[in-house]
């Protein structure tokens, strides 16, 4: 990947108690007396991987990746039977950023988030602006209704017909007016037979929209049900309490990011997280930039995408002293 910095190791790791027993994983890599970021992960659902260190030039940024709650490495798992989700919600994970923040003896810290990632560093960022010195995001999200809709009750399905018959197959055909509703229904299924096809066909249906051109890799990944079970399970439950947001509201309060500095980096052909999204961000966040990909869509690994994601945490790099 010639558009990011070359591999670097974690100099540090470690479990935070955040409460609610869980234990949220955390590493650090690059400069210990660097610039601090946090990279948010994508989902709700998703995990921490090695390549996301590469945004960042090691000598310059100290760099914090971490599992969100039952992600990943963090504890209890979601994939484990009968894991309670009722205290993994937006404001917690917010709250546990402010817990990582202070055990790391952050200050300030940058922001850096795509898709999902990109909503938790909206409300972060809002909730907490003295926290922020910038914000470099990626395929935005909000997780508004108008974007539910267009995920999950048939907008893309003007785009991707095939894909989108495959997603309703496990639904009972009395259920298909609300997708969203009945496919929690299918994850909570006491068959795990009835859970992993439901968490394949719905992982699935985001495989199929990320990618202008699809690739092996990234729909391998999708159709592994170690990724696709839990993947599931987080979004239907965040997804299905509109991630404990009102409606639009990330939007309806940019204006607490002003004097906060930032690139939106956004495909213009995303059909997983349109770009009328990052357009409305821009326009009511004012100190933000908003670089449009003429030829991308939602996949990080797209044309242009990882060179625009550096050429913006080359940005905000601090100066060699």
């Amino acid at each position: 990947m010639p558009d990011l910095y070359p591999p670097v190791e974690p100099r540090r790791s470690g479990m935070l108690e955040v409460g609610d027993g869980q234990l949220v994983h955390w590493e650090e890599s690059g400069n210990p007396d660097g610039k601090p970021v946090v990279f948010l992960h994508g989902g709700p659902g998703g995990r921490i991987a090695p390549a996301q260190r590469r945004h960042f030039d090691p000598d310059a940024y100290r760099i914090v990746l971490f599992d969100q709650r039952g992600c990943g490495r963090s504890t209890p798992g979601v994939h484990e039977p009968g894991v309670d989700l009722s205290t993994n919600t937006t404001w917690h994970l917010v709250a546990d950023m402010e817990r990582l923040r202070e055990h790391l003896g952050i200050d300030r810290w940058q922001l850096f988030g795509g898709s999902w990632g990109a909503t938790l560093a909206l409300a972060y960022a809002q909730r907490h602006p003295d926290r922020v010195t910038d914000i470099v995001l990626r395929g935005v999200f909000t997780s508004s209704e108008a974007e539910l809709d267009w995920l999950y009750r048939g907008g893309a399905a003007s785009i991707h017909p095939d894909a989108w018959h495959a997603f309703l197959a496990p639904i009972p055909k009395a259920a298909r007016e609300d997708p969203l509703a009945a496919y929690r229904a299918l994850i909570d299924d006491p068959d795990p037979d009835v859970r992993a096809r439901a968490a394949l066909a719905w992982s699935g249906w985001e495989a199929a929209l990320c990618e202008l051109v699809p690739t092996e890799g990234l729909a391998e990944q999708y159709a592994d049900p170690r990724f696709a079970v839990p993947f599931t399970r987080v979004a239907l439950h965040y997804f299905g309490n509109r991630s404990w947001l009102s409606d639009d509201q990330l939007i309806a309060e940019a204006g607490k990011l002003a004097g906060i500095p930032g690139v939106i980096v956004q495909g213009r052909y995303d059909l997983v997280c349109p770009p009328v999204t990052a357009w409305r961000l821009h326009q009511a966040w004012p100190d933000s930039e908003l670089v449009m990909l003429p030829v991308a869509g939602h996949a990080v690994g797209e044309r242009g995408v990882l060179a625009a994601l550096t050429a913006a945490t080359d940005r905000f790099r601090p100066a060699p002293r």
